[in-house]
């Protein structure tokens, strides 16, 4: 896959990192309630390995992360002030906030004075209009604060940021590490290594609104996968491609073609619903019914696959030794056509249970997966939602590409 072989913490000397200044690009983008604090700590728990490796070794540790879209300008309802408390309490250390701009002495100053162990939290980096832009600049007064990078942030991995891209070029330039954090090591892992050469059967269940989302992710996964489940409002583009009527449901008239042309190429390899769940709105108490899927018409909306695609769905899951789970099989936010994503979530936690590998690629199935309550339950959950999906089509990922390659890192501790 794109993107493997990067250098990861775990390959370096702990004497290195005694003392040096290590820059880590977390992702903190976390949610925050309506009192100002943080509603949902996933991506700071997930961060919590690298940063006690790091803090247990000596190192300085400077992090950088971004929230929300603050399109370069700064937004009180954006810092991330709420975030250091929380991360003090799960690391069991002080993390402070330092809103000093980089390139600024009194960010200097403040850096030149950190004690081996400590944790610093930088100010929302798309405060600044160099973050989303690559600027040099920024990545150069960045990488000024450091002697090595740790790249943990996979879920703007597939952005090439001045965070994400320019720094670990910089601090490489400089002589320093630049290295995949153990979040980073983690997902490329799994989304890589597992899914490249995969315990068999291998079965993918893909889901959500659109094909042209995914249609790389289908046309690079096709040839490896054994069977390929698909529900979602992108089946609905394949049924009008087999000549069914879908009613007044979502579809991409213009992704017809290729996904007649894919049903053409897979064969038996695709399976899609037998029945769905339709009704005359998509809302939270509509009024729904089962139906075969050449029974759609009329006013019908496809919400979510039907009771016997799921038994079959299931069979299919618990057949497998590897899953792939990307998109939900319906609207599952709503509860009237909720039922076919939990199933199959809850069926992918029971394959799990009896051996099998489940890889979970974030975004709305990772919070399906939540909405079942069998997250724990799963091999892997993906903390990044285009990112993963990247990764797994094989395009290469600008914040891995950035660092060191596994082979420079094993010369350099031989040297």
């Amino acid at each position: 896959m794109a993107s493997a072989g990067a250098a990861t913490l775990s390959d370096l000397d702990p004497g290195l990192l005694r003392g040096a200044r290590v820059l880590v690009r977390v992702d903190f983008n976390v949610p925050l309630s309506s009192d100002g604090g943080v509603s949902d700590d996933t991506r700071l728990r997930a961060a919590l390995p690298t940063l006690q490796d790091l803090r247990e070794a000596g190192a300085r540790v400077i992090l950088v992360s971004h929230l929300g879209r603050p399109k370069g300008s700064e937004d009180p309802d954006l810092s991330l002030g709420p975030v250091a408390p929380a991360l003090s309490d799960l690391l069991e250390a002080e993390v402070s906030l330092v809103t000093h701009k980089p390139g600024s002495e009194e960010l200097r100053e403040r850096i030149d004075a950190m004690e081996d162990g400590e944790v610093v939290l930088l100010e929302n980096i798309r405060f600044l209009p160099g973050e989303t832009a690559n600027d040099d600049e920024l990545a150069g007064n960045l990488a000024a604060l450091c002697d090595h990078f740790v790249g943990d942030a996979f879920g703007t991995a597939h952005r090439a940021h001045a965070s994400t891209d320019g720094v670990p070029r910089q601090v490489r330039e400089k002589g320093g590490r630049a290295v995949a954090g153990h979040l980073m090591e983690r997902e490329l892992s799994f989304l890589g290594d597992t899914l490249a050469e995969p315990e068999r059967p291998f079965v993918a269940v893909m889901g959500g609104a659109k094909i042209s989302g995914k249609i790389e992710l289908i046309e690079t996964i096709l040839p490896q996968v054994d069977r390929l489940l698909i529900g979602g409002a992108m089946a609905n583009t394949f049924f009008q491609a087999m000549g069914l009527d879908t009613g007044e449901s979502m579809v991409e008239p213009e992704r017809v073609d290729m996904a007649r042309e894919l049903l053409d190429r897979a064969g038996d390899k695709i399976l899609l619903p037998v029945d769905c769940v339709v009704g005359e709105e998509i809302s939270s108490d509509a009024s729904v019914r089962n139906v075969d899927r050449n029974e759609v018409g009329g006013a019908d909306k496809i919400g979510d696959i039907g009771p016997r695609s799921r038994e079959i769905f299931a069979r299919e899951i618990l057949g497998a030794k590897t899953l792939l789970w990307n998109g939900p099989m319906g609207v599952f936010e709503m509860e009237p056509y909720a039922e076919g994503t939990l199933h199959v979530a809850r069926s992918l936690a029971e394959a799990t249970d009896e051996g099998a590998v489940t890889v979970v690629g974030g975004g709305d199935s990772a919070a399906a997966a939540e909405a079942a309550d069998v997250a724990e339950r799963l091999t892997h959950i993906s903390t990044g939602g285009g990112a993963s999906l990247d990764l797994m089509a094989g395009k290469p990922l600008p914040g891995v590409e950035a660092l060191d390659r596994a082979q420079d890192s094993d010369h350099e501790e031989n040297s």
